[in-house]
């Protein structure tokens, strides 16, 4: 059983807003804890930054829709022309992604948002890319339209921030971890939040299994095992 343990086919914790690790953004997370429908918000960072975390966290409610990678771009295009909306909150990923008829629904998407913004029937849009607005890879009429609200640039956690998040993690399930533990966690494994935590909860599993604190030789052991 342990042999077969993968990393990197753990499944992630649900994100939340909760499990969100702020660092420098937290004027990012209190818009998305204070939307209103009408708004928008355009989330901009580099890969690693908590992106996606934030846009499956806040669309993870009946009313609310995600659209990410492989998520149909007519599905946008039958909102946006559709009579009857039946969402208060639509988040759409990774738009440098976009296609050409992905690119013109959303150009679609955002008309409807402020036509029925003006009427007072609106939904709040949350949407996320690489770049700041200007600088995205997309039809300049959407580009200008990505900074028609609030635009928020995700920063990248720091060491301190990533350790912090890291104990935090293990304290959550009873657990201790050495500083050098910590150390060699952020020096030599992936750098994302999400692997990082998915790592805490495997080395939890696997200290159990071995009967066996959780040390730097236990970790590299797990990893090794994970390569088998």
């Amino acid at each position: 059983m342990t042999q077969q343990l993968i990393l990197d086919l753990l499944p992630p914790s649900a994100p939340t807003l909760e499990n969100f690790v702020v660092g420098e953004n937290a004027a990012a997370l209190d818009a998305l804890r204070h939307w209103e429908p009408g708004r928008a918000i355009y989330l901009w960072g580099a890969p690693g930054v908590g992106r996606s975390h934030l846009l499956q966290a806040i669309s993870a409610r009946p009313d609310a829709l995600y659209h990410g990678p492989g998520s149909s771009a007519a599905m946008l295009k039958d909102i946006a022309t559709g009579e009857l909306l039946k969402y208060r909150l639509i988040a759409i990923d990774n738009v440098e992604l976009l296609d050409e008829v992905g690119q013109a629904a959303l150009f679609a998407l955002y008309n409807r948002w402020r036509e029925v913004a003006a009427a007072r029937q609106g939904f709040a849009l949350v949407l996320a890319g690489d770049h700041a607005p200007k600088a995205m890879l997309v039809r300049e009429d959407l580009r200008t339209r990505l900074g028609w609200d609030l635009v928020f640039r995700l920063e990248l956690l720091s060491d301190q921030d990533r350790a912090e998040a890291l104990k935090a993690r293990a304290a959550a399930r009873g657990l201790q971890l050495s500083a050098e533990v910590i150390s060699w966690v952020l020096t030599h494994y992936a750098r994302d939040m999400s692997r990082l935590t998915s790592l805490i909860d495997a080395l939890d599993r696997y200290s159990m299994e071995k009967h066996r604190a959780i040390t730097l030789p236990l970790l590299k052991d797990l990893l090794a095992s994970s390569q088998t």
